[in-house]
């Protein structure tokens, strides 16, 4: 019996039923044989060995491919796990999945504390298993010989994780002497996973749950070729001088204080200034492009998240309800609702449409004690909301405005957008999705057809779509070739109908609006926290809480420092005066690790001249200028939000791992 199967070109290949995606790649070439990790059937990751019985659209995955990278960083946590059991019998295994860069396994080692000693023998045990070349075995078992399995072993963790799972849903995975409760996929065999580097060690409850036990997390990465392998440590060593905790604190940016609560962060007055300057940026383009500023309270009556559908949807994400006079009440754990109601307050025309509503809201979510992580992951925070009410006629060309506006604000912050996914909702889960079968294709055809209008490169994440809603998500890259989600653009059909919004079109009749969910930034805090990352604490002028210090030479020549001052601040600079009685040296060591744009070296000659010595951050002395010289050059620097930041250390930075 034969099948066919469909290559991304096109192409269809007759072939025997039961042929696995390593014979396909034989039959592509040497090369495919050579580099492919994995096969995609059907939207699904499979392993190379496993037989493909029925017709189906095919894709093999490299290296190149997200899915590729994640099937060899899997397997070579599963070898991690081996390597385990091998050195610490008794061992009880948790989860060991692939993450964006490497993998990590959580597990229970009872009262022992791994040492850098123990990792250094884990990572030879580890080659040795690999250097055995043996193979990946899938093994379907029934949920009976699981579970007689893991109880055998005595291994709790494993215990759970089947209790969820549905009988015939099961599946073992065996390489050499471990075998593992596992969905995979993995690649052909232990072989294939060459360069390893085990990172570090952490604490993690099971589940997330502070309630439960506390594992040992061990992280770490591998990669085909030794050179990526020392490539992606020396970027991690860039990553931790970078680390926006650290620099937040080192430049007073923010504070993150249990006293006043985990992920709760307080913006510092330096950090106030970086805030306001990205709010007023994205104020402007919103002016430019017809929306319209609102504010909504911190707090909702748990009725209006219930209509919404959030409530239950993410109950458990959010904070529990407050008992006020016999109601219920939610600290916001988002906008939209309020923006509705905003919306419905009055009867409405077609010819207000599309009606542009935002708001710089602050949201609040339960996220877990581990999951926090400074201002990239927070219980507390600021998005840069928007909701467009629009008829369905103009939603594909607003779609592409939008794109426009999220397009134009990477640029602006040098952020280069590497993905777009669209996110589509899993057909094979439909109660999970609000509205009809019709609003679901209609609304995932718009996202298509304005995506493409636009000229994006995008895949299709199935699954991905909120319950209301497909989504295009950016995906952009920072200086050290990291991936972040950023922005996001939302089709709805699903609220209108909800909150029973209307307006009254040409036609005379009532039609309902379509809404557009849109937030360039997601929050201050992420973007924030990214951008220190990425500029490596050394902002764009524009940005920079100081953009100007002033260095007098001596006591001599502080009035004219200080007319110098005045002139800054009434051209709108942000400027500071060192007036320390410190030598020079000392004082542009200072300013250089407070990463100023600019110092002005004061003395006499400046003085009598009207001058000033112009140094640039990291760049040194650029000369002598008369002052209006250097005013009128750092207001278009400023006006023109020109990106000058802080390289790596080394040239590969830029690139993926």
């Amino acid at each position: 019996m034969s099948i066919q199967l469909q290559l991304p070109d096109g192409r269809l290949l007759e072939v025997p039923a039961g042929i696995t995606g390593l014979q396909v790649a034989r039959q592509l070439g040497p090369r495919w044989e050579r580099e492919a990790l994995a096969i995609e059937v059907d939207g699904e990751v499979w392993d190379l060995t496993r037989p493909i019985t029925r017709s189906a659209r095919v894709r093999l995955l490299t290296w190149e491919d997200e899915w590729g990278r994640k099937t060899y960083w899997h397997s070579t946590a599963h070898v991690m796990a081996e390597a385990l059991e091998a050195l610490f019998p008794g061992v009880k295994f948790g989860i060991g999945p692939p993450i964006d860069n490497g993998f990590y396994y959580d597990v229970d080692l009872g009262d022992r504390r791994l040492t850098g000693e123990d990792l250094a023998r884990l990572e030879e045990k580890m080659r040795e298993l690999i250097r055995r070349d043996v193979p990946f075995q899938r093994r379907e078992v029934s949920k009976e010989e699981a579970i007689a399995y893991f109880r055998q072993k005595g291994d709790p963790y494993k215990l759970e994780l089947l209790e969820e799972l549905p009988d015939g849903a099961i599946t073992f995975y065996t390489q050499g002497a471990f075998t593992d409760l596992c969905r995979g996929p993995h690649v052909p065999s232990t072989g294939y996973i060459k360069h390893v580097k085990l990172l570090n060690v952490a604490a993690a409850y099971w589940r997330g749950r502070s309630d439960r036990p506390q594992l040992t997390r061990i992280y770490g990465i591998s990669f085909p070729k030794q050179s990526m392998l020392e490539d992606y440590l020396r970027r991690l060593e860039e990553a931790k001088r970078r680390d926006h905790r650290r620099l937040g604190q080192e430049l007073e940016l923010f504070l993150l204080d249990p006293r006043v609560g985990q992920g709760l962060p307080i913006w510092l007055p330096k950090g106030a200034i970086i805030r306001h300057e990205l709010e007023r940026f994205l104020r402007e383009e919103q002016r430019r492009r017809g929306y319209q500023i609102v504010y909504t309270p911190h707090v909702g009556n748990i009725e209006l998240y219930k209509t919404s559908g959030h409530y239950p949807y993410y109950k458990d994400s959010q904070f529990p309800p407050m008992q006020i006079e016999g109601e219920e009440y939610l600290l916001k754990p988002m906008n939209c609702p309020h923006h509705f109601m905003i919306y419905a307050a009055r009867p409405r025309s077609y010819r207000e449409l599309p009606l542009r509503i935002a708001e710089f809201g602050t949201v609040y979510r339960y996220e877990q004690s581990g999951e926090l992580t400074g201002l990239i992951r927070v219980r507390g925070f600021t998005q840069d909301d928007a909701h467009i009410f629009v008829t369905r006629e103009g939603l594909r060309e607003e779609l592409c405005e939008v794109i426009a506006l999220t397009q134009h604000v990477f640029r602006t912050l040098g952020l280069q957008a590497v993905s777009v996914r669209l996110s589509f909702r899993d057909p094979a889960n439909r109660e999970k999705y609000g509205g009809s079968e019709e609003l679901w294709e209609q609304a995932e055809a718009d996202v298509r057809a304005a995506a493409e209008r636009m000229g994006l490169e995008y895949f299709i994440g199935i699954g991905e779509a909120s319950f209301y809603g497909p989504k295009i998500d950016f995906m952009v890259r920072d200086v050290l070739g990291r991936a972040w989600q950023l922005g996001t653009v939302q089709v709805d059909y699903v609220m209108p109908e909800r909150f029973g919004l209307e307006y009254v079109g040409p036609d005379g009749a009532r039609h309902r609006p379509v809404v557009i969910h849109r937030a360039p930034f997601g929050s201050f805090e992420r973007i924030v926290g990214l951008l220190i990352e990425h500029y490596g604490g050394a902002f764009p002028t524009w940005l920079a809480p100081v953009q100007v210090a002033l260095i007098p030479v001596g006591e001599d020549f502080l009035p004219y420092a200080r007319t110098v001052q005045d002139q800054l601040l009434q051209a709108g600079i942000r400027v500071e005066l060192d007036e320390r009685d410190e030598k020079v040296g000392y004082k542009i060591r200072y300013w250089e690790t407070q990463k100023v744009p600019y110092m002005l070296v004061l003395g006499a000659q400046e003085q009598a001249t009207g001058t000033v010595a112009v140094r640039r951050h990291r760049k040194g002395d650029l000369g002598r200028h008369p002052l209006e010289v250097f005013l009128k050059a750092i207001q278009e620097e400023i006006h023109q939000r020109i990106i000058s930041m802080e390289e790596p250390s080394h040239s590969q930075a830029r690139q993926k791992p």
